[in-house]
């Protein structure tokens, strides 16, 4: 027996040492393998110069991205979203308490910083107002009352992965907000979960196109008898890529998405910059009120602001047509807005962002009387309470965000949304990866997060001594100065005088 445990011991050890050799061999034959396409290639010169080694450098760059959110950046440092905003999110999402200790990380004199002016007598919770719905659309057919001021900014089904829009949907009927399609059309998973779905009409027309790709009124009306879609968005720009259409790769374009569209399968989706058939401003609310008058249903559009002097041609147009031929909404999107493809020149650098462009919206629609009648959506990171309460403050009915309930879905920011390979299958089609998202279980991430926020909200409008949030005004909100001192809003954006002539057309 003794013998023939040793000869076992041996054969084994024997094998081991072969497969170490074999091994260590493998590893050297690689090694010289790539050692010499490395210097005999010439796209890139760290690998000519320093063969094997020089790989080392794209390895670090690819999981540099990954690493300093963890390691490295500060809670307030990183972009497009910092540690401090992801894990308030994260922990609204997930019913937490979401208090803090020690003191706020973020610096509050930097020029721009919104602060808040509390009162001495803050509003007490017994004398708080529930939030009312706010109509939208008086003069159409079947206007909407819209129950949330915070909602779901448009994310097209393509974009986002089959169980992402289950779950968005589902979490938007809990929460009681709307949920707007993005400019990928309507999809079974958008109505499944019960939510009131604004439904965008990009300069595609994705989902209420013809064969030739102009809108199609049987389609409009198709979408429109579903009782659940409650509004049209006609999309002209969005902040993330301004001037340039929506842009889904290939490898996304599944067969169903490509049926939704109304597109081939496994082609690139670009659509047009603007709509072909909107040339000016007469086109443009020509357009409005043609789908407003198919469909019966609240009809506004949606644009990132660069010049505005359009917005004063619009609202003159308007008066002489008659204030019936307003839009019903305008969505102001900022230039620093996200998307899951952009050009990197016009991401970084075309569009006001909404710091800037929401003030001129509302006081330009104010001077002309129709702040009531337009009511005003704001999206662009609105992804935490101060951020929301602001966009109030400043003149908005409404603020979206698409990013914050991709963070309440799991989003861990990994920068992947245009590759088909999201770690946490909210922007890929690759089945594998979309088993990572449970839409029972995130939807009500995402109804815990629109809830949440929607309270601290309130919180903040509560300090400032007002009974609901949509009583927020300028007055409550100081500005920051490059000096380190703050100026009250309200003198910063004087609130503009209603000419006689408009006062009386003002719609309440």
């Amino acid at each position: 027996m003794p013998n023939s445990v040793d000869e076992t011991m041996t054969a084994s050890l024997g094998y081991l040492s072969s497969l170490f050799v074999f091994v260590i061999g493998l590893a050297v034959l690689v090694i010289v393998v790539i050692f010499i396409i490395d210097v005999t290639q010439t796209a890139d010169a760290v690998r000519r110069n320093y063969p094997v080694v020089g790989r080392f450098r794209s390895l670090f760059t690819s999981l540099g991205e990954f690493f300093r959110q963890y390691f490295f950046a500060m809670d307030r440092e990183e972009m497009p979203f910092n540690r401090a905003e992801r894990d308030w999110i994260g922990r609204a999402s997930k019913g937490r308490d979401n208090t803090v200790a020690f003191g706020s990380t973020k610096l509050l004199n930097v020029p721009g910083t919104a602060i808040f002016v509390n009162c001495p007598f803050p509003t007490l919770d017994e004398d708080a107002v529930e939030i009312q719905p706010l109509k939208i659309g008086p003069y159409c057919r079947k206007p909407y009352d819209a129950p949330s001021f915070f909602n779901i900014s448009a994310m097209s089904y393509g974009a986002l992965s089959t169980p992402a829009v289950r779950a968005l949907s589902a979490g938007a009927k809990m929460a009681g907000c709307w949920m707007n399609t993005g400019e990928g059309g309507l999809s079974p998973y958008h109505l499944e979960g019960g939510a009131d779905i604004v439904f965008q009409i990009g300069t595609a027309k994705y989902g209420v196109r013809d064969a030739q790709g102009n809108l199609s009124d049987a389609k409009l009306k198709e979408v429109a008898a579903h009782d659940q879609v409650k509004m049209f968005e006609l999309k002209l720009s969005q902040g993330a890529k301004p001037g340039k259409g929506g842009i889904l790769p290939a490898v996304k374009v599944t067969p169903e998405i490509a049926r939704i569209r109304g597109i081939p399968v496994g082609h690139d989706s670009i659509s047009p910059n603007r709509h072909p058939e909107i040339n000016d401003i007469g086109a443009l609310l020509d357009m409005i009120n043609h789908i407003r008058a198919v469909t019966g249903k609240p009809v506004g559009f949606k644009a990132v602001l660069g010049s505005y002097g359009w917005l004063r041609s619009l609202a003159e147009e308007i008066h002489r047509r008659g204030i019936e031929s307003a839009p019903d909404f305008i969505t102001v999107d900022s230039g620093d807005g996200g998307t899951g493809a952009a050009p990197m020149p016009l991401m970084d650098n075309v569009g006001l962002v909404i710091r800037e462009s929401l003030p001129l919206v509302v006081d330009i629609l104010t001077e002309y009387g129709l702040r009531q009648r337009m009511k005003v959506i704001a999206t662009g990171k609105l992804v935490t309470p101060a951020e929301v309460a602001w966009a109030l403050a400043t003149g908005a009915d409404f603020a979206n965000s698409a990013r914050g309930f991709m963070f309440s879905l799991g989003c861990i920011q990994s920068l992947k949304c245009n590759k088909n390979t999201c770690p946490t299958g909210i922007t890929t089609h690759n089945e594998r990866l979309q088993k990572g998202l449970n839409p029972q279980d995130k939807s009500v991430k995402v109804a815990n997060f629109c809830k949440n926020l929607v309270h601290e909200v309130e919180v903040i409008s509560h300090s400032c001594g007002v009974a609901r949030p949509r009583l927020l005004k300028r007055k409550h909100v100081r500005i920051v100065q490059t000096n380190g001192i703050s100026v009250a809003m309200d003198e910063l954006y004087p609130r503009p005088d209603v000419p006689p002539q408009y006062a009386a057309e003002q719609v309440a």
